[in-house]
């Protein structure tokens, strides 16, 4: 059985859904809690699956583009106004609803690339072995639902 660990980092962010037949096709904003679980067959010489410090600098970039953003679907009809209006502040989702489930594969796709390369830097501080592995990424919406993602 690998070790297994789990870091959480907290955004506020918001979405419409145009596709949905409700009140989700509006703008609207959740709390939301990230959850990258990691796994290692093995512990590092510090006897961790990985430091958090390297989920931290690793990620945390990214997820600050997310934070108090909407995301919306490019084939919105009101996209292109949003983002000459609110700019970095509008994130694209390239013909897709951003729904949470959609949002949690786009998470994890960006963690994985961030990872590889923060682990592929011999100049890091908290190294991060290539043999780690991303087990999930679980996006909360509420306080009482989550979509997640994993390979």
């Amino acid at each position: 059985m690998p070790y297994r660990i789990c870091k959480t980092f907290e955004i506020e962010n918001g979405h419409m859904l145009s596709k949905h037949p409700d009140l989700c096709k509006f703008p609207h904003g959740h709390s939301r809690k990230v959850e990258v679980v990691l796994e290692a067959d093995t512990l590092d010489h510090n006897e961790m699956v990985c430091d958090f410090k390297a989920l931290k600098t690793s990620l945390t970039e990214y997820l600050k583009t997310l934070d108090h953003a909407m995301c919306v679907n490019t084939q919105d009809p009101n996209f292109k106004s949003l983002k000459t209006a609110f700019g970095d502040r509008v994130v694209a989702f390239e013909g897709l609803d951003p729904t949470t489930e959609v949002m949690a594969k786009t998470i994890h796709d960006v963690v994985k690339t961030k990872l590889a390369a923060y682990a592929a830097d011999p100049a890091t501080r908290y190294p991060l072995r290539p043999s780690v592995r991303i087990v999930s990424i679980r996006l909360w919406e509420t306080s009482c639902s989550w979509a997640e993602y994993s390979e």
